[in-house]
């Protein structure tokens, strides 16, 4: 009898330390971030095929999540419509971990060599923002 009343304390501890950790992790987690970038393309065809694939690529690769790709140059892209105010050509939002992963692969040799092939074909505008939880 004793035996199954200590593994059953036993078993209750680990349930309420495992709980307590996770709930800590949880605590700890901080929300992503999305960067903004508003993009006027002068040549959408060169754009969708020089420039975007590869953007696109170095951003899969660095950990980023495409949440929408909208307007004209291709390479996925739905619509862009005006609520307020004259639309962007493009818009694209990402989403990252953390300020330090969107700075790592923005500043990254693979982004900054597509973006001197974007830059032939766009001006671009970026911003980020702090998610919510």
């Amino acid at each position: 009898m004793k035996q199954y009343l200590g593994l059953g304390l036993g078993l209750l501890a680990g349930t309420v330390l495992g709980a307590a950790a996770v709930s800590g992790l949880h605590a700890q987690a901080k929300p992503p971030v999305y960067l903004v970038t508003e993009i006027d393309v002068t040549n959408p065809e060169a754009y969708g095929k020089e420039f975007a694939p590869k953007a696109q690529a170095s951003i899969k690769a660095a950990g980023g999540k495409q949440i929408a790709i909208g307007g004209v140059g291709g390479a996925g892209a739905g619509g862009v419509t005006a609520i307020a105010g004259t639309a962007p050509k493009r818009a694209v939002i990402q989403q990252w971990a953390s300020m330090d992963a969107l700075m790592a692969w923005y500043k990254g040799a693979a982004y900054q060599d597509a973006l001197k092939i974007g830059e032939k074909y766009a001006t671009f505008r970026r911003y980020a923002v702090e998610g919510k939880e």
